[in-house]
């Protein structure tokens, strides 16, 4: 079983009630029974788009995290792709927060020292 993070943006003009329903239909796909199961649902809301999509200028934004088995994705995205209010999605595999290590310290040198390097 892995973690996944699904982003889901959907016509603005439809009522949270109505994106609600749509959530419960798809995740009853990857978490029915106890091979998976949904642990977070963000609703991040109206927001505007980076780029006009279908002429859509907002989107209702929700980030879902689903532990779910890799078979049950492909029956999850055709789903997807059938649905007409939805604008875009994003299934990606969530590993954990990214190791970074620290960016190193740059100094800075005078503008003195960069004429007489020249």
């Amino acid at each position: 079983m892995r973690d996944y993070e699904v982003v889901y943006i959907f016509d603005s003009a439809l009522e949270e009630s109505a994106v609600n329903e749509k959530l419960d239909r798809y995740h009853a796909l990857v978490a029915d029974g106890s091979d998976g199961q949904i642990t977070a649902v963000d609703h991040w809301g109206r927001r505007q788009l980076a780029y006009a999509i279908d002429d859509h200028q907002n989107g209702y934004y929700v980030v879902t995290h689903v532990s779910t088995e890799a078979d049950r994705l492909p029956e999850f995205e055709r789903l997807l792709k059938l649905d007409d209010d939805l604008l875009r999605y994003l299934v990606v595999v969530n590993e954990g927060d990214l190791s970074t290590s620290p960016a190193p310290v740059v100094e800075e040198s005078s503008e003195a020292e960069n004429d007489e390097e020249r």
